[in-house]
C-alpha cells in the first residue's frame, strides 16, 4: 500500500480549519467527515504520517463538537490521541489541544469531574509552555467552579490570566493561536456564570461578544451565552438587548452549541415571570429564527 500523502492530509486540515473558522460547524462537519473517512483507510506508517493524521481527526472532533454532534467526535477525539500517543519520539505536538476540546467537551455534558480530571493530569506535566497552562487552567477553573466549587475556580483562572498576560512566547505551539483575551474572558464569564455571579459573568461575557476583533464563528457563542446568563438573571431589559442583536446573526451562525444557547435564552423568556411584552415578542421572534422552527399562519 502506498505511503499516506502527508502534505495533502496537512492540506486538507488547512481547509477545515479555514471553513470552520469562517462558517462554522454547521456547515463543516460533513466535510469533516469526509476527509476523516478518507484518510483514515490508510494505516500511518511514520511518526510525520502519525502526527498529520491526529491533527486532521482532532480538528474533525472539534468540529463536530461544536456541531453537538458528540458520540462521533469522541470516538474521533479518541482516534486523535491514539495516533498522537503512537509515535516512536513521544506524543504528537497536538496531543495538548486533543486534551483540552475533550475536557471541555466533558464539562460541557454535564461531567466536569472528568474534565477536571484532564486538566489536571496535563497541569502535572513539567516545563508547560505558558499559553498551554493556561488554556488548562481554564479548562480547570470552568469545571470548578460547575461544581460549585468558587474559590479554587477563581484561582485557577487567576492562574490563567496571570500566564496570559505574560504574552506568548516561542514556546507556544502554533496551535494556541486561539487563546487570547476575548477568548479568557469569554471562558471567565461562563465560570461566573456557573457559580450564579450574574453581574460580572454578563460583564465578562458582553466584553467577550462585543470585542472589536476578527475571530473564529463559533466565538458567537459568548454573545448566546450572553443572552442566555440575563434571562437566568431576570434582567429582561438587557436580555431584549442581548436577543435582539442575536436576531441580526442567527440565520448565519454555525456553532450548534451557540444555537442551543439561544434557544435556551428564548424559553426562559417564555416562562418568566414579568416579562416585558417587547421581550416576550424579541424572544418569539428570535425562535422563529433557529433552525428546525416554523411560524405558523399568518
Amino acid at each position: 500500500m502506498p505511503e499516506l500523502p502527508v502534505d495533502e492530509v496537512r492540506a486538507a486540515t488547512e481547509r477545515l480549519v479555514a471553513l470552520d473558522v469562517t462558517a462554522g460547524a454547521r456547515w463543516a462537519a460533513g466535510a469533516a467527515l469526509d476527509a476523516v473517512r478518507g484518510a483514515g483507510r490508510r494505516p500511518a506508517r511514520s511518526d510525520a504520517e502519525r502526527a498529520a493524521l491526529a491533527e486532521l481527526f482532532q480538528v474533525a472532533a472539534w468540529i463536530t463538537f461544536d456541531a453537538e454532534q458528540h458520540d462521533t467526535s469522541y470516538r474521533l477525539h479518541l482516534r486523535a490521541l491514539r495516533l498522537a500517543r503512537g509515535g516512536r519520539d513521544g506524543p504528537a505536538a497536538v496531543e495538548p489541544l486533543i486534551l483540552a476540546v475533550l475536557g471541555m467537551q466533558e464539562e460541557h455534558l454535564g461531567r466536569p469531574a472528568r474534565s477536571l480530571r484532564i486538566a489536571s493530569s496535563v497541569l502535572a506535566r513539567e516545563d508547560l509552555p505558558g499559553r498551554v497552562a493556561a488554556i488548562f487552567h481554564v479548562r480547570a477553573g470552568r469545571a470548578l467552579a460547575r461544581m460549585g466549587r468558587g474559590p479554587e475556580a477563581l484561582r485557577s483562572l487567576h492562574t490563567a490570566a496571570q500566564l496570559l498576560a505574560d504574552g506568548p512566547t516561542d514556546r507556544d505551539p502554533a496551535w494556541a493561536w486561539w487563546f487570547d483575551q476575548r477568548e479568557f474572558d469569554g471562558h471567565h464569564g461562563l465560570a461566573r456564570a456557573a457559580l450564579g455571579e450574574w453581574d460580572r459573568a454578563a460583564a465578562l461575557l458582553h466584553g467577550a461578544a462585543h470585542a472589536d476583533a476578527d475571530g473564529p464563528a463559533y466565538r458567537v457563542l459568548f454573545a448566546a451565552e450572553l443572552a442566555r446568563t440575563l434571562a437566568r438573571a431576570g434582567d429582561w431589559r438587557e436580555a431584549d438587548s442581548a436577543m435582539s442583536t442575536l436576531v441580526r446573526a442567527v440565520p448565519a451562525v454555525g456553532s450548534v452549541r451557540a444555537l442551543r444557547a439561544v434557544g435556551h435564552a428564548t424559553r426562559l423568556v417564555e416562562r418568566g415571570r414579568r416579562v416585558p411584552r417587547r421581550t416576550r415578542d424579541t424572544a418569539r421572534h428570535l425562535a422563529l429564527l433557529l433552525p428546525g422552527r416554523r411560524s405558523g399562519p399568518a
